[in-house]
C-alpha cells in the first residue's frame, strides 16, 4: 500500500487526503494543532474545515511531522504558499531521499517571484523530477462530497506523473497528466488573481458581461506571461488553466471570489481579512505576480489593477474606469 503524508490540515490538503485514501493510499494527516489532529483521529470529521463529512479510515492525524514522513512516497504540501519555504526547511530531513514533494499550492512567493516547485526544489535540494504539482477546478468542499471533479498532475518526469495519477485516481477525482509544470503553477496561481477582480466587479452590481470579459482577458494575462516563461500554451485552455479560471472566478465557494466581493462592496482591506477565515492566496499574490511579470516583460493590466485596489488603497471604481480607458487594441 502507497504511504502518503499531507502537510497541512485545512480544507484542500484535508479534501486531498480523503481522496488519497479512496484511491487506495495509507495517508497521514499533518496538523499544527492537537485538538484538530485529536478530532479528526476520534471523529474522522475535520470540523474546522470541512464540516459534517467523515474521512475514511485510511486517513489519520497527527502533529508530529516526522511521524507523517515516515516511509511516505509522497509528501504533499497543502499549507499557504507564503509559509512553505520555512515550514519545508523543517520537514526536509525528514524525508526519504526518493519522497516525490507534491504541491497542492497556487501562488507566487513574495520577495523571489518564485514558483511554489522552484522553492521546493531550492530548500529541499530535490532534482525536478522529484517535484510534482496538482492543479485543476478542485474547489476542496465539492470534492469533499465526491463530486465528480478533474484535475491536473504534472511533473518533468513522465513516470513521476503517471505515479502519483494512479495514487489519487478514483471514481470521482479523475487526474490528467502533463510534463508543463510551469503553465500548470502559473495558472493556478494567476486566476486566484483574477478571481479578486471579477468578485470586485460582482460586488460593485456589475453583470456577465463585465464578468466574462475579466475572465478572458485575464486569461490572455496569464497565456502572455505563460509564454515569455516557456510554459505550454495548450496548457492554459485546459483544467489547470481555463478549468481552474472558471471555477475560481464563478463559485461562492472560492475564497479569492467572495474576498473580491467584498472589496468591491465597499469593504476595506482590514474589514474584508478579519471577515475571511481561510488564506485568499491571491491577496498576496497579486503582488508577486505583477513582480513576475515585471521580470519577463509582460504586461498584465488587470493584475495591476488588483494590486491597486489591494495594496494600494485604490477605490475600485476608479480602478475600473482606468481599466475601460485603455488605449484600443487588436485582440491577438
Amino acid at each position: 500500500m502507497t504511504r502518503c503524508a499531507v502537510f497541512g490540515s485545512g480544507s484542500w490538503g484535508t479534501a486531498f487526503a480523503m481522496v488519497l485514501a479512496d484511491a487506495g493510499c495509507e495517508v497521514t494527516l499533518w496538523g499544527r494543532r492537537p485538538e484538530l489532529a485529536e478530532a479528526v483521529n476520534r471523529t474522522r470529521i475535520n470540523a474546522d474545515y470541512l464540516p459534517g463529512v467523515e474521512l475514511p479510515a485510511g486517513v489519520t492525524a497527527t502533529t508530529d511531522p516526522a511521524a507523517a514522513a515516515d516511509g511516505a512516497a509522497f509528501a504533499v504540501l497543502a499549507v499557504p504558499s507564503q509559509t512553505l519555504r520555512g515550514n519545508l526547511a523543517a520537514w526536509t530531513p525528514l524525508l526519504a531521499p526518493d519522497t516525490v514533494l507534491v504541491s497542492l499550492m497556487k501562488g507566487i512567493e513574495l520577495g523571489t517571484a518564485m514558483r511554489m516547485s522552484e522553492v521546493i526544489a531550492e530548500v529541499s535540494a530535490a532534482d525536478p523530477a522529484r517535484v510534482a504539482v496538482v492543479s485543476g477546478p478542485n474547489l476542496a468542499p465539492e470534492i469533499a462530497n465526491r463530486q465528480p471533479a478533474a484535475s491536473v498532475v504534472a511533473c518533468a518526469d513522465e513516470e513521476v506523473a503517471r505515479r502519483l495519477q494512479s495514487a489519487c485516481h478514483t471514481g470521482y477525482f479523475r487526474p490528467y497528466t502533463n510534463t508543463d509544470v510551469v503553465g500548470c503553477e502559473l495558472g493556478g496561481a494567476v486566476k486566484n488573481v483574477i478571481a479578486l477582480a471579477v468578485g470586485m466587479a460582482e460586488g460593485m452590481g456589475l453583470g456577465d458581461n463585465t464578468k466574462a470579459s475579466l475572465i478572458t482577458r485575464g486569461l490572455a494575462e496569464t497565456t502572455r506571461l505563460g509564454l515569455a516563461m516557456g510554459a505550454d500554451p495548450h496548457t492554459f485552455a485546459g483544467l489547470a488553466g481555463m478549468g481552474d479560471l472558471v471555477a475560481t472566478c464563478s463559485s461562492p465557494l472560492s475564497r479569492n471570489h467572495t474576498f473580491g466581493i467584498n472589496l468591491g462592496r465597499g469593504m476595506t482591506l482590514e474589514e474584508t481579512v478579519a471577515a475571511t477565515s481561510q488564506t485568499a492566496e491571491g491577496v498576496k499574490s497579486c503582488e508577486s505576480v505583477l513582480d513576475l511579470a515585471g521580470r519577463f516583460g509582460v504586461e498584465m493590466p488587470i493584475t495591476e489593477a488588483v494590486v491597486d485596489v489591494v495594496h494600494n488603497g485604490k477605490p475600485t471604481r476608479l480602478v475600473l474606469k482606468e481599466l475601460m480607458a485603455r488605449s484600443a487594441k487588436a485582440e491577438r
